[in-house]
């Protein structure tokens, strides 16, 4: 056993708060990097057991609470029932605190009794290497050979179209590869968004020693677009209006990823207004859909008719409104 001084969160490059899934792939990631059969660095057998010593005491919930609590000394330190109203097996009592004070990592001193949560380890032994291998690979392993080990967990990146993301759907997809290119069939889930992960189980490393594949995780990318603004679930479009559709206001179509749909415009409207179509936004599976916002864009004719001409003429001799007079008239 390595019996490592190192912070296990530390061996394996995670957060003292990470998942049950992340301290696995990180594992996994790692296990596949130091294996003694595929690393032939002087130094890979020790690294391969400190990390593999890391992922047994954090992989399990009961063992990972011990360590946060007693750090170095989680393998000497357990909980007990204490003899209550039911006995010494039974559910009354306290919980009383061994510590092995002595015996070192072998477990050889120190109290432990016949029923801890390492009986099996205990006694001037200590535990065996292949016994800790043999639990953690699916057996067979030993100093001779590592036995079963999973394949490494993947990332790749895929670009969609918002129309495609917003949609979702059965994809084929083709990456490169190792081995050359190679097609997979992905169900995009609808509403899908930048940075979102998909994962293809199994489709990742392969294993060795006839253990598991790993995952493939695509990271979805949105590749940009002429119309749609997207920041997380919500889209923003921009709105063309005329100069007397802004001031009169109308019921407008806006173009959205699911269809075309119609907003009113309030009458004053002025270029930058955004209005909000409730639920329009990229769709969520579990929870609320994002919003869409219509961005007011007052346009005029790039070369109006000679009536349109003579209309704007007469307006501007009429009106008095100055936009660049705080009041609004001059």
């Amino acid at each position: 056993m390595a019996n490592s001084t190192r912070d296990y969160y530390d061996v394996l490059g995670v957060a003292r708060n990470a998942s049950a899934e992340e301290i696995q792939r990180a594992y996994r990631n790692l296990a596949r990097r130091w294996h003694p059969d595929l690393n032939k660095d002087p130094g890979a057998e020790e690294r391969f057991k400190e990390i593999s010593e890391a992922y047994e005491a954090l992989s399990d919930p009961d063992s990972r609470a011990r360590y946060d609590r007693f750090g170095p000394a989680w393998r000497q330190a357990r909980e007990e029932p204490t003899a209550g109203a039911g006995g010494p097996f039974g559910t009354g009592g306290g919980r009383r605190v061994y510590v092995n004070t002595g015996g070192g990592p072998g477990f050889g001193g120190g109290h432990f009794g016949d029923f801890g949560d390492f009986g099996g380890f205990g006694g001037a032994g200590g535990v065996g290497f292949e016994d800790l291998f043999g639990g953690l690979f699916g057996g067979g392993a030993g100093r001779g050979g590592f036995g079963r080990m999973p394949g490494a967990d993947q990332e790749a990146e895929i670009t969609l179209s918002v129309e495609d993301a917003y949609a979702g759907g059965r994809r084929r997809i083709t990456l490169d590869t190792s081995a050359g290119p190679r097609g997979y069939e992905v169900n995009i889930p609808p509403g899908v968004t930048d940075g979102q992960r998909i994962r293809l189980a199994g489709q990742g490393g392969t294993g060795s020693g006839g253990g598991p594949s790993g995952d493939l995780y695509l990271i979805v990318r949105l590749a940009p677009h002429p119309r749609y603004r997207v920041d997380g679930r919500d889209i923003t479009v921009d709105l063309p209006v005329t100069p007397w559709e802004a001031a009169l206001g109308a019921s407008v179509p806006v173009d959205t990823p699911g269809g075309t749909a119609r907003v009113d415009l309030p009458p004053g409207s002025s270029s930058g207004r955004k209005l909000r179509l409730r639920g329009r936004g990229m769709p969520s599976r579990s929870g609320q859909p994002g919003d869409l916002y219509a961005e007011v864009k007052i346009v005029v004719p790039a070369e109006p008719t000679p009536t349109e001409r003579d209309l704007f003429q007469r307006l501007a001799k009429e009106s008095g409104f100055d936009p660049r007079n705080r009041s609004g008239r001059g």
